[in-house]
């Protein structure tokens, strides 16, 4: 913390800083690690007062919860994880369901066409040949 004051010119100053945000005169709080690094600061538990066994339970108990609760996080994260992959899948199947749907209706419309084209040739070599027989009719009567 800093902190700043007005001294006079004529009085020694002195400077004195410190890298913790607790005044000086005071001792940390939580002076015991952090039993769960992984959990938010508020979430950690408090140190219990050794004295009394009923802190002690509350302690363990408190311990338990915040590992259970890191637990479901960690089970919330490998399930958010599988979701990502499962939508992935799922939109690579929607598209290749797509795909297929688009060649089918491709294949449909060219076999249409296949079919209206080979009707064509048909008629055409039919009229072909109607041409032929009047051209040689021709060519006999001349």
């Amino acid at each position: 913390m800093i902190t700043t004051a007005r001294v006079p010119a004529d009085k020694p100053v002195r400077i004195a800083f410190s890298l913790n945000d607790s005044p000086d005169d005071t001792p940390p709080e939580n002076t015991f690690p952090l039993a769960f690094p992984e959990l938010e600061q508020q979430l950690q538990p408090l140190p219990p007062c050794h004295d009394s066994t009923e802190s002690m339970e509350v302690f363990k108990q408190h311990c338990q919860i915040a590992e259970e609760y890191h637990e479901v996080k960690k089970e919330i994260a490998l399930l958010e994880e599988r979701k990502k992959e499962l939508i992935a899948r799922l939109e690579q199947a929607e598209k290749e369901s797509m795909d297929a749907a688009q060649l089918t209706k491709e294949y449909a419309e060219l076999t249409e066409e296949n079919r209206t084209l080979k009707l064509a040739q048909t008629q055409c070599a039919e009229q072909l040949e109607k041409l032929r027989i009047q051209y040689q009719k021709r060519q006999c009567s001349s």
